[in-house]
């Protein structure tokens, strides 16, 4: 498994921490709203989506940062935005997959 870190603000943001609804668009620059359309659209999941005051991993934040981009540069809707993701997740999987075939070739 790949650990990701982002520095924002001068903060190490890991994917196994956990921001609030407030945290995460803070740090994004965006308001609350858009965030909940991510999660109504399917792209963003809570942590605990039953409770009343959401918290989102470090992983959503990467992933919102990515459909900022992808909004921003390429003028990609959320639909697109989210094949994006789910095609960039695939890839990294194989990727490790492949790796680990790999190492297990050499030894």
């Amino acid at each position: 498994m790949t650990i990701h870190h982002n520095v924002i603000d001068g903060i190490i943001v890991e994917d196994n921490m956990e921001l609030s609804l407030g945290e995460l668009s803070r740090i994004c620059a965006v308001n609350a709203e858009w965030i909940v359309s991510l999660v109504e659209e399917g792209i963003l999941e809570p942590i605990n989506i039953t409770s009343k005051r959401w918290y989102f991993s470090g992983t959503c934040l990467r992933r919102v940062q990515i459909i900022q981009r992808l909004q921003r540069d390429l003028d990609v809707n959320l639909a697109g935005a989210a094949l994006v993701l789910q095609l960039r997740e695939e890839i990294e999987i194989l990727r490790t997959r492949l790796s680990t075939i790999t190492s297990n070739d050499t030894e």
